[in-house]
């Protein structure tokens, strides 16, 4: 693996991966490849904006001869899939962008490192294709069970990647990661949402009673997660990749406002979103047997995380304008109101 195409790699995500691989591999080359959408931030590739062994490229992975030059001129030999649309409440409102993205995007990605011979494909995944689950953790090989119109598109995506294994002997492996949060993350995700509110003394729409849980992974343990199986993982399987820190969404809010010395009266419970999951876990036994596991515990990762949004508003404040302001205004506009 030496010339690695990271698709979304303008995302949360996809750009602290690239920085990842790029700290650790001194000889690799990286051509980040990403539409750019509202969530893709040129911003986010800035740290490493000037190193020679990276390269970006606009284009969406739906298009096959974008993807295809992409893959030819740059002689890649791997891809690491973080392109999707990843926001619950916005399937909830328009599905049909998460099935160009997160089912034909995967497609034409597949069926475009099957004409060129890509050594390896790796599709990212989340936790959300299980669906919820009461108690215990989910295993790799338990159903598949998904809530959302983005959790059923992220699961058709991942069973076209073991499809195209099966059926055409591609090194395809999939990563299912937990909750994942920290620096550069685009705030209309619960945390930077909650975080950047705060600051501004805004109230904090909380879903329904707050007792929600969610498995926390800290943004450099996922990336860590998926470089060990992107090096090691078996062809045709999943790999779970889970934070191991489960919290009620209720208590993380009430440590960010201790970290940010904000009163509790900013919170404000708002209805809840339709098929909104009750509890996800991951186990992470396969994983670890690659030798990996999570290293930041939760209490750090939080208050780096909040930490970094103190220290970066230059970064959210010219985001959260224009199409956000709309998008939030949809989403929790009656609800605030209610």
């Amino acid at each position: 693996m030496k010339n690695l195409l990271i698709c979304g790699g303008a995302g949360f995500i996809g750009s602290n991966f690239v920085r990842y691989m790029l700290d650790k591999y001194p000889d690799i080359q990286i051509v980040v490849y990403d539409k750019l959408t509202y969530a893709g931030n040129p911003d986010n590739l800035e740290p490493f904006s000037q190193d020679s062994r990276y390269k970006f490229l606009q284009g969406d992975i739906a298009e096959h001869g974008s993807v295809a030059r992409a893959l030819e001129f740059n002689r890649i030999d791997t891809i690491v899939n973080f392109a999707a649309e990843t926001h619950v409440d916005r399937s909830i409102l328009d599905p049909d962008a998460f099935v160009h993205t997160n089912v034909m995007g995967v497609y034409v990605l597949l069926e475009e490192s099957r004409k060129h011979g890509i050594e390896r494909f790796l599709q990212v995944s989340t936790d959300e294709v299980y669906g919820s689950i009461p108690e215990g953790a989910f295993e790799e090989g338990d159903p598949i069970e998904p809530n959302s119109p983005y959790a059923a598109s992220k699961a058709s995506g991942d069973l076209m990647a073991r499809a195209y294994h099966v059926t055409y002997g591609m090194h395809t492996i999939v990563t299912r990661g937990s909750n994942t949060f920290g620096p550069y993350q685009y705030p209309e995700k619960v945390l930077p949402l909650f975080i950047t509110n705060a600051l501004e003394d805004q109230p904090l729409p909380l879903y329904g009673d707050g007792k929600q849980v969610r498995d926390w992974l800290y943004v450099d343990d996922h990336c860590a997660g998926i470089d060990a199986v992107l090096q090691n993982g078996r062809p045709g399987e999943a790999y779970n990749i889970g934070g191991e820190n489960e919290q009620h969404n209720i208590d993380v809010v009430h440590m960010l406002l201790r970290l940010l010395d904000k009163p509790a009266s900013l919170i404000r419970p708002v209805e809840d979103r339709p098929g909104h999951d009750r509890r996800y876990a991951l186990d992470n036994s396969k994983s670890r047997r690659l030798g990996w596991k999570p290293e930041v515990g939760f209490d750090e990762a939080l208050e780096r995380t909040v930490s970094w949004y103190k220290s970066n508003e230059w970064w959210w404040r010219k985001i959260k304008s224009g199409e956000y302001q709309q998008y939030y205004e949809a989403q929790y506009g009656k609800r605030l109101k209610g």
